[in-house]
């Protein structure tokens, strides 16, 4: 699938020094292969090292033909915004905790890097949410997700009341501390912290899942992942939630205002090592089959 490729970015906190100490290690192993390397300018965070060219976000879609995130899941699905607009592949190195998304090992990066560039890689298409809040004013605001969009209570000590309906067909009245929806990537994020199932990533569908329901009836639900989901909070109710996309804030869920949350048309292309197993991921993450004769070849 990739070839010829001789700019590639990178999506890493250069701050963090288990993140520094990797990127430190694929600079050389970059530079050997002849790729120049950017990162998009961001004042906020620690510089980048002098090899790696901080630019502006247009310069960096321009050029790059491969964004390599180094950190945790919540680099690469920064990454995975940054890269949207284009089909620019993501290779996920994990310095994080889980690492469901970002699967290259620190040690493996010189062969993953090598499978790349010969085209080696196993790529994986996601699709995307895309987020729309209109406030009371109708004004609108949109994000992309690539794992959930999660409304969530402000106040604490006070339910959130709120109604969802799939498709303009009313759902659900719920009260609770709020709601995860989630494409089959995000069903191992928070999803699954509230009770939703572990969803294979390549069935579209979406699940609804309800964050510490009030009712022991209100349970996730799987919807068609071409659903249009839509979110507002009850006539009665007098409470506000955030609204984040990725955990990036989009804006609040007040009494009056309305989110929608539906296919975005768009998906970003993760590189997987030669080899990938999606259910060996998931007994390596969550420590399946320890007590099982073992099946690993």
């Amino acid at each position: 699938m990739v070839s010829r490729i001789r700019t590639c970015a990178l999506a890493a906190n250069f701050g963090d020094p288990r993140v520094a100490e990797s990127v430190a290690a694929l600079l050389p192993l970059l530079r050997e292969r002849g790729l120049a390397v950017l990162t998009l300018e961001d004042p906020s965070r620690a510089p980048p090292p002098p090899d790696v060219t901080a630019v502006g976000a247009e310069r960096l879609l321009a050029e790059t033909e491969l964004m390599i995130a180094v950190g945790g899941d919540g680099t690469l699905l920064h990454a995975a915004r940054q890269v949207a607009s284009r089909d620019i592949p993501l290779l996920g190195v994990n310095r994080g905790r889980l690492g469901f998304l970002t699967d290259v090992l620190p040690g493996d990066m010189g062969p993953s890097l090598d499978a790349v560039l010969a085209g080696q890689c196993q790529a994986d298409r996601r699709p995307l949410l895309r987020a729309r809040l209109w406030d009371t004013s109708g004004t609108e605001r949109s994000e992309l997700a690539l794992n959930d969009v999660v409304v969530l209570r402000r106040e604490s000590g006070r339910l959130l009341d709120f109604e969802t309906s799939v498709d303009g067909r009313y759902l659900n009245s719920h009260s609770g501390d709020g709601l995860v929806v989630a494409t089959a990537t995000g069903s191992t994020a928070y999803a699954l912290s509230c009770g939703g199932p572990i969803i294979e990533p390549h069935l579209n569908v979406l699940v609804l899942a309800p964050v510490a329901p009030h009712t022991l009836s209100d349970r996730p639900i799987l919807v068609p992942g071409d659903s249009t989901i839509g979110i507002r909070t009850a006539p009665q109710s007098d409470g506000v939630a955030g609204v984040t996309c990725d955990a990036t804030l989009l804006g609040e869920l007040s009494p009056g205002a309305r989110l929608v949350v539906e296919p975005a048309g768009r998906s970003i292309t993760l590189l997987h090592p030669p080899g990938y197993d999606y259910y060996r991921l998931l007994r390596s993450k969550l420590h399946w089959g320890r007590g099982a004769v073992a099946h690993e070849r």
